[in-house]
């Protein structure tokens, strides 16, 4: 079966409160765990915010601190799921998206 990479868009701004986050990361485990039943999840994980990021340019030559690109929103973590096609792949990218309460992009993954 193809992969597909189910992306989170974290906004930039406030996060969410303690007890708030503690519910979406309850229904993220849940939509998780209904990945490993279905036998589709394959690797998820969670970036740091992107004030951590250092991008290295040029071979190494060159190190910025921070983003790249200046956006309102910046990749929060993500999600490999081995799905049937697109339209299987984009229903769990629906769940994703409501239980992380974020935009979720989902798009081809290919191994190297």
């Amino acid at each position: 079966m193809p992969n597909y990479l189910l992306s989170v868009y974290q906004p930039e701004g406030t996060p969410p409160s303690k007890d708030e986050l503690d519910a979406i990361m309850k229904n993220v485990r849940a939509n998780q765990d209904e990945m490993k039943a279905a036998g589709v999840w394959v690797f998820s994980g969670g970036l740091a915010g992107q004030e951590t990021a250092t991008v290295v340019r040029d071979g190494g030559a060159l190190l910025t601190d921070g983003p790249f690109a200046e956006a309102k929103e910046y990749l929060g973590g993500l999600t490999i799921i081995d799905a049937p096609d697109l339209d299987a792949a984009l229903e769990w990218g629906r769940k994703a998206a409501a239980a992380t309460t974020l935009p979720i992009e989902v798009r081809p993954f290919f191994w190297s």
